[in-house]
């Protein structure tokens, strides 16, 4: 017999939805607080979001000190979410990740001992440094949000979101991500250096010791009842067609060689009418698909060789394509 340990954070089953108006102010109230901490990253912010609306997972990429980690603990703290947080290393194993049957000697019984992914914010920090089986271990759980062990499957808590951080591959000690497990983040989010102004901002606030008491604006139930709405959201036939057409240019395009699978349509689908709700529409417009297909895309299609040795990129290659694909009015 193997006894459960405690859930720390709430599996929420509701069917419940709130109004259109309701998610626009609630999110801007939340980028509005995350700014308050955070200096220049306001674009980021959105799509961390955005991703969270939307039930899904995302990726942030830079070189270590640009404060990754931080922005992942101001989102959970403002959301009024379970937080847990992964030190991804080279001798990582599964089981530190997704938790393991103990053995109790007092009692003769297997209890089962919660990995840190039981929780509704999951921050894997650092993930290209952790070998590729423990990499793997993630899959289900991004996926189909649960975790099965010993043929025991057990449900993860509502919502559930992971936020990745990596350095960029060139560096040392790093293990490039599978295709199929980075497919199963929504957003891979390119975190570049500061402006001049915006580092000097950062610099001033540590010197004066500005710490700001976050508020807590939000909770799992509210997150589980906003990504409930934005599923209502409105798609038109056009704009159905329009996320087709970008995807399949990106299977046929010359200059790669892995193009967009159906996941990435129904990723770019639903981040669009997660990004209608946060700006107050009811339905899907072409800007919201144009504005989200390079975070979409960009960690999901591999390039020719030839193509790479031109210089260019998959940033490059996506807006590309969407100046050749015909845009609805």
């Amino acid at each position: 017999m193997t006894t459960e340990e405690p859930n720390e954070a709430p599996i929420v089953e509701t069917t419940a939805t709130m109004s259109i108006d309701e998610v626009r102010s609630t999110t801007s109230e939340i980028i509005r607080e995350c700014n308050r901490v955070i200096v220049g990253k306001n674009e980021i912010l959105q799509n961390v979001l955005i991703a969270m609306l939307a039930n899904g997972h995302v990726i942030l990429e830079g070189v270590p000190g640009l404060a990754k980690t931080y922005m992942a603990r101001t989102f959970a703290s403002i959301l009024g979410c379970a937080f847990k947080r992964i030190q991804l290393t080279v001798d990582t194993l599964p089981a530190d990740l997704l938790g393991s049957n103990v053995f109790n000697q007092r009692t003769g019984e297997f209890w089962f001992r919660k990995g840190p992914v039981f929780s509704n914010f999951v921050l894997a920090d650092e993930i290209n440094r952790c070998p590729p089986k423990s990499q793997s271990a993630l899959l289900e759980v991004m996926e189909e949000r649960q975790v099965s062990i010993e043929g025991v499957t057990r449900k993860l808590p509502r919502p559930f979101l992971i936020v990745a951080t990596q350095n960029p591959v060139e560096q040392e000690g790093t293990y490039p991500l599978p295709e199929a497990q980075l497919d199963r983040f929504m957003f891979r989010l390119i975190l570049d250096y500061p402006t001049d102004e915006e580092e000097a901002e950062v610099i001033r606030r540590k010197h004066l010791g500005e710490a700001a008491e976050l508020k807590v604006l939000a909770d799992p139930s509210l997150m589980v009842r906003m990504q409930n709405t934005c599923q209502t959201v409105f798609l038109e036939e056009d704009v159905i067609n329009y996320i087709r057409d970008i995807v399949v240019r990106t299977r046929n395009d010359p200059q790669i060689l892995l193009g967009g699978s159906p996941r990435a349509s129904l990723v770019l689908m639903n981040a669009s009418k997660a990004r209608a709700a946060m700006f107050g529409r009811d339905f899907v417009i072409p800007e919201d698909i144009r504005k989200l297909s390079v975070e979409t895309l960009n960690h999901r299609l591999v390039l020719k060789p030839e193509a790479e040795l031109e210089g260019l990129s998959v940033e490059r290659v996506v807006t590309k394509i969407l100046g050749e694909v015909d845009c609805p009015r």
